[in-house]
């Protein structure tokens, strides 16, 4: 028996949630033969028992049929993230999730979901257990891109399969809603769909969760920082000007939400003509470096135009799975590497935590201007005045005597 035979038998091994063997991922290492004994290494990148226990039975079972007596399977495998409870981090609704990753942009239209898609597809071809969930509720483009387009989720009791494609759990808005459907929802309806994602998913033990997030700075961030805490978040932009302006007020976000910023990701960043490769600088290339030095975080990636792209997002085929030798696929590859080692360093110095912007009213008060402000601030003023407070940049506003009318927000105060 020889090794040559060991990596034959294990090509029958499926890595979980793919279509690749083991041996082509490249997991197995450190082969030792003797007769009909034989020791080996399986060096995976997820920290998951499951993975764990599934390919020690599927590889000795191969092993087994291949005529070997004596089977020794080691793991090597990264050590778990430490679950922080909720009286240390602030509040997580899907303790059962092990990280999470929000991809934001201060504007929209700067390739923030196929960032997000490629991502997440990068990490599990890695070896991760990852979920995509579609947070922009207003443009869910994600089935469309993972190639789910048309496909509605199943139910079980009261809860949600996720959608599978590329080796990530998927939800979307658009899986759920009818094609085309425009949704013109308040902020408070929009953040109780984020909230549901997250707490009425099948969600498996995953890794990693990455978020797609709708642009700006408003209630959907809010509400999802409020709910679990965030391990990492990356803003998306590209070289202009106006863009970067809107960047850095994602990272300032970032910021004020106690939120471990793993750094820029720059699309749009030069362009690959598809016939002879060269790549030639249009809107401006590696521009977000300085934006990146101003907030202290990596300039991760700069993602070139690439008709492959377009195309793949079109089609569902996403250029990091479809052309893995692309340049704009290695360089997804090395974001993705980037993030995760960042993810484990915000682990390893419990630096994730949300308890700093938790809301701060009573129970059952809304934080609006016609009822929570008044409960949280005794007015000192003669009654039917308005009283001077001060918003969080220290901006003074008159705000308006409590009453029985709502305040029109939607939030539920009346």
């Amino acid at each position: 028996m020889t090794e040559q035979n060991v990596l034959d038998a294990l090509k029958n091994v499926t890595y979980p949630g793919f279509t690749k063997d083991i041996v082509t991922f490249g997991f197995v290492k450190d082969v030792v033969v003797e007769n009909t004994t034989v020791g080996l290494m399986l060096d995976i990148t997820s920290s998951a028992d499951e993975v764990k226990n599934e390919l020690i039975e599927k590889a000795t079972a191969e092993l087994k049929k291949a005529g070997f007596e004596e089977i020794h399977v080691n793991i090597n495998a990264p050590q778990a993230p430490r679950q922080m409870s909720n009286s240390v981090s602030g509040k997580n609704i899907a303790p059962h999730i092990k990280n999470f990753v929000m991809v934001s942009s201060g504007k929209g239209g700067v390739g923030k979901s196929t960032t997000s898609v490629n991502l997440a597809i990068a990490l599990a071809m890695q070896g991760k257990k990852v979920g995509l969930l579609d947070a922009d509720i207003y443009g869910p483009n994600v089935p469309r891109m993972m190639g789910v387009e048309g496909q509605k989720p199943e139910i079980q009791g009261n809860k949600l399969e996720p959608l599978k494609a590329y080796g990530v759990e998927i939800m979307s808005m658009g899986s759920i809603m009818e094609d085309g459907k425009a949704l013109i929802w308040r902020g408070s309806m929009i953040m109780k769909a984020i909230e549901q994602f997250l707490r009425d998913i099948l969600w498996s033990e995953l890794d990693v969760l990455v978020i797609d997030m709708p642009p700006g700075t408003g209630d959907a961030q809010l509400s999802l920082a409020q709910s679990v805490p965030i391990t990492a978040g990356v803003t998306v932009t590209t070289p202009q000007e106006v863009s970067l302006d809107d960047s850095r007020r994602s990272l300032n976000m970032f910021k004020k939400l106690d939120i471990p910023t793993a750094g820029l990701i720059e699309n749009m960043s030069g362009f690959i003509c598809p016939s002879c490769d060269e790549e030639s600088d249009i809107f401006g290339m590696g521009t977000s470096a300085k934006v990146a030095e101003e907030f202290e975080t990596d300039l991760m990636a700069r993602i070139p135009i690439e008709p492959a792209i377009r195309i793949g997002g079109d089609t569902g085929q996403p250029i990091v799975y479809h052309k893995p030798d692309s340049e704009t696929a290695k360089r997804y590859q090395e974001a993705a590497s980037k993030l995760w080692a960042f993810v484990e360093k915000v682990n390893a110095e419990d630096l994730a935590g949300n308890a700093g912007v938790q809301p701060t009213t009573a129970p059952g008060v809304s934080a609006c201007s016609t009822g929570g402000a008044a409960a949280a601030t005794p007015a000192r003023a003669t009654e039917g005045s308005p009283t001077p407070v001060e918003n969080t940049e220290g901006i003074k506003m008159a705000k308006k005597p409590a009453s029985d009318e709502s305040c029109g927000t939607g939030c539920g105060c009346h």
